[in-house]
């Protein structure tokens, strides 16, 4: 009888504490299928900007599945991951079309079971509830950030995916509301979000290895930052014995860092802090209520390091406004106040909080929304113009309100295509080729047999410059064809290349045919 007696507490403590898990998990879970049916279910990838960037996907994917391994077989600086994702795509929807989609699918609902844990963990469901669907909005999005409603595009999918782990992990500042979670189950999830982002776009990984660092700081969370720090050190080794690209990913991330320069100018970050203004100013209130009513150094560098990283992470992205550390990073400090009940948090500063986080969540996840509600509508309609490569039909060309880069596309389009009739006409369905350009759209488009050696992105000034840039013995050792724009993607990267590898071309390639838009090149005999 007193066992029974002193067990029921113990039980009566686990049943809320099971019911609230219940709870996240089934309010997640449902909205990230939701999204994920959204854009899986179309088999459909709709643009209207950035379909170079597309392209680069989609030939890694096809490399991929033509038994390729990043890094190994091609040069890239963007991390594994950020191929292996719609390869995992196309593999399951069966068409290029689906690979963007079906991939970011599979993305969102790893996301989500993450999300569930931390949040539901650490955060009461009026504030957790909004951060979880603004972060994932922000993985599903077919949207660059800071950009205007109606431009869609996958292009740069890997910054989304950073914004949105790296918040998730500014999260685990807080420490769980019951002390009887699980250390083990905080280290896998911290672990997963920064793998996730060192085998996809190195920097948000570094930022967020960094702030894991100081998590371990902390005398109460030591426990499974320092579990966290060994699964993500255990996991590397072993990821380089099956992939042995880690040193060639380190050379080209080196190779990228010689084109892009050092350290942002004091006018590039003078130019992001303009163009986020109001979202700081809005932060800088939050975080001075904190630092106010709750004094502490761990919490002043916090706020510092969400906001320093933040901007350092928007200046070297391809993106204007949207510094996404600051809504997740606010809703922390909004958590922290609240939970605490100081004396001195008055009841104007209750109502001000959740207003001000409101203004750093809620634009961005409407425009978020939008963009994967407008994809759904153009998908699921099957509106848009085709993409004139076979591979690429279930690719689609749209023209929103918002006409973007629609015009420059269509006529880009019909230069792949002139290209396409060409390479059938030399009966080229075994041959390499090779493109002068930003990307190389043929061997994914027409399913020709991808290069060994070269890289998925030439981008002048980022992947390769005049000094810097891989030998084009190694680039063209298995090119049978190149084919050089007259109409380039990129103009700059287009001239670049012509004249770093003239030379090389001129003495191993003979031009066999010259059309409106393309000289075309064959290796000599």
């Amino acid at each position: 009888m007193t066992q029974a007696v002193r067990s029921m507490p113990e039980q009566e403590g686990a049943s809320p504490r099971a019911g609230r898990q219940y709870l996240w998990w089934t309010a997640i879970a449902s909205f990230a299928l939701g999204l994920s049916a959204l854009l899986a279910l179309p088999n459909q990838t709709i643009t209207s900007k950035y379909v170079n960037d597309l392209y680069v996907f989609l030939d890694g994917a096809h490399r991929i599945w033509s038994g390729q391994v990043p890094n190994v077989d091609f040069h890239t600086s963007l991390g594994a991951l950020t191929f292996y994702i719609p390869a995992a795509g196309y593999g399951l929807s069966g068409s290029m079309g689906g690979a963007m989609p079906v991939g970011m699918a599979i993305v969102i609902l790893l996301f989500a079971a993450v999300t569930a844990e931390i949040l539901g963990s650490r955060m009461h469901k009026a504030l957790g509830l909004p951060l979880a669907a603004f972060l994932l909005l922000l993985v599903a999005a077919p949207a660059n950030p800071g950009e205007r409603i109606g431009d869609l595009t996958f292009a740069m999918f890997y910054n989304r995916l950073g914004w949105a782990s790296l918040g998730l992990l500014l999260v685990m500042y807080l420490p769980r509301l019951s002390s009887a979670g699980s250390k083990a189950v905080d280290a896998a999830c911290a672990s997963f979000l920064v793998l996730l982002m060192i085998y996809t776009k190195i920097t948000y990984g570094v930022v967020e290895l960094a702030f894991l660092v100081f998590l371990a700081t902390d005398r109460r969370q030591i426990g499974w930052t320092a579990l966290a720090l060994g699964i993500i050190a255990s996991s590397v080794l072993a990821i380089e014995l099956l992939w042995r690209g880690g040193l060639n990913y380190l050379a080209d991330l080196r190779l990228a860092g010689e084109n892009t320069g050092g350290l942002p100018t004091l006018g590039a970050l003078g130019h992001v802090l303009l163009n986020n203004l109001a979202d700081l100013t809005v932060y800088a209130l939050v975080a001075g209520m904190f630092l106010v009513l709750a004094p502490s150094c761990r919490h002043l560098f916090f706020i510092v390091f969400c906001g320093v990283t933040g901007v350092l992470l928007i200046e070297q992205n391809f993106q204007r406004a949207g510094i996404l550390t600051l809504g997740p990073s606010a809703a922390v400090i909004t958590q922290s106040l609240l939970k605490a009940e100081l004396s001195r948090l008055q009841r104007k500063a209750r109502l001000v909080l959740p207003l001000l986080l409101a203004f750093l969540l809620v634009p961005a996840a409407i425009s978020n929304a939008s963009a994967v509600a407008i994809h759904a509508r153009y998908a699921i309609a099957g509106q848009g113009e085709p993409m004139p490569l076979p591979e690429f039909s279930r690719i689609r060309l749209v023209q929103t309100w918002s006409v973007g880069q629609y015009d420059y596309f269509v006529q880009y389009n019909r230069t792949l295509a002139e290209a396409s009739d060409v390479l059938s006409q030399f009966g080229a369905r075994q041959a390499t080729v090779a493109v002068l350009d930003f990307v190389n759209p043929f061997s994914a488009g027409l399913a020709l047999p991808p290069p060994v050696g070269d890289s998925v992105w030439y981008h002048w000034g980022r992947t390769l410059g005049p000094e810097y840039h891989p030998p084009a013995e190694e680039m063209f050792a298995h090119v049978d064809l190149i084919l050089d724009p007259k109409w380039p993607i990129e103009i700059w990267t287009a001239n670049g290349m012509r004249d770093i590898f003239a030379h090389y071309i001129a003495r191993h390639y003979d031009k066999v045919r010259e059309t409106t838009n393309w000289r075309i090149y064959r290796r000599k005999a």
